[in-house]
């Protein structure tokens, strides 16, 4: 199966010019975007060298959204150079919060924490390669 950002297969957004790219990630505002079988809420940010996603809600899903997200999402952040990857995910202020989705993050080193901006969420920062 394939899975598509609102009906767009992920090879055709990588065929999207860079700045295309970026207008598609509405920085420092919050989207809503289908994803394969799920609805995402989300949040991307840049802090120099960094790009923040935070994940407000998936409703649906299931078929390995975070994955590709998480891949794709990876890719787009190394081909700009940036030096790490900071998720937020709010898994943990939902109404109802998904327990496989819990168990997920941390069995991939995602850490409980009270973020000051956003109270308790599950969070991770990676560090990426940079080219020399």
């Amino acid at each position: 199966m394939t899975i598509e950002i609102e009906g767009i297969p992920l090879d055709a957004l990588r065929a999207l010019s860079h700045q295309e790219q970026d207008e598609l990630l509405s920085f420092s505002r919050p989207i809503s975007f289908m994803m394969g079988s799920a609805t995402v809420l989300a949040e991307f940010n840049q802090d120099g060298k960094e790009l923040t996603i935070n994940l407000a809600h998936i409703d649906g899903g299931g078929e390995g959204v975070l994955l590709v997200l998480w891949r794709a999402l990876r890719a787009y952040a190394t081909e700009r150079d940036y030096h790490s990857i900071r998720w937020n995910v709010h898994a943990l202020t939902c109404a109802k919060p998904n327990p496989r989705l819990k168990r997920f993050l941390r069995t991939h080193s995602f850490s409980e924490v009270d973020d000051p901006s956003y109270g308790p969420i599950f969070t991770r920062t990676t560090k990426l390669l940079v080219a020399a």
